[in-house]
């Protein structure tokens, strides 16, 4: 498939634009997963997929055809997304107390329409359990843990999408595990 993919990235370059959609039709899903991982809400995350894509477009003659298209594309769109996260600052805390009353915090304020269903399956809290502990850590080791156990992306791809070297991989993904093993001790 990957020659197809070049094949495909070759006409952009040439001047076919619409060659390019076959290339986003392609890597939508992934990208859009990597961005989800990262940022952990679906709105922002489609943002930041498309951005990544129009980043990518816009920048397709700065591709070298010798490496792999997969991985320049997911270096924009992890830097989109952690470009994203630098700028995000919290506007609030859920967790904050409601200023003039005792114990009350902000969750109690969120309204209630639908009750959480009593049958949800186990192993969907937990997967939401353990996606918020991700979410939790600091940036470069969130990246790093996404993008190894979640997209299942090796340390070389995972090296080449972050730009920083193997080594630096190996260090962040250990230290970003033992973090994340200190947050889900309780469970």
């Amino acid at each position: 498939m990957e020659t197809v993919i070049k094949q495909k990235i070759k006409q952009v370059k040439k001047g076919d634009h619409s060659a390019f959609e076959d290339v986003v039709s392609f890597y939508q899903n992934k990208v859009y997963q990597i961005c989800f991982r990262m940022i952990g809400n679906k709105h922002e995350a489609e943002d930041l997929a498309q951005e990544a894509f129009i980043r990518a477009f816009v920048n397709i003659q700065s591709f070298d055809s010798k490496k792999k298209f997969s991985t320049w594309l997911y270096r924009i769109a992890t830097n989109v997304t952690i470009d994203r996260i630098r700028k995000k600052k919290p506007d609030y805390y859920l967790d904050a107390e409601v200023k003039g009353t005792e114990g009350l915090d902000m969750y109690s304020q969120l309204s209630s329409d639908q009750p959480l269903p009593e049958e949800e399956l186990e192993s969907l809290e937990m997967q939401t359990y353990i996606q918020n502990e991700i979410m939790a850590l600091p940036p470069k080791y969130r990246s790093v843990i996404a993008l190894r156990y979640l997209d299942e992306l090796s340390l070389l791809e995972i090296s080449e999408i972050l730009d920083i070297p193997v080594g630096t991989v190996k260090t962040r993904i250990h230290r970003g595990r033992e973090a994340l093993k200190k947050r889900l001790r309780s469970v």
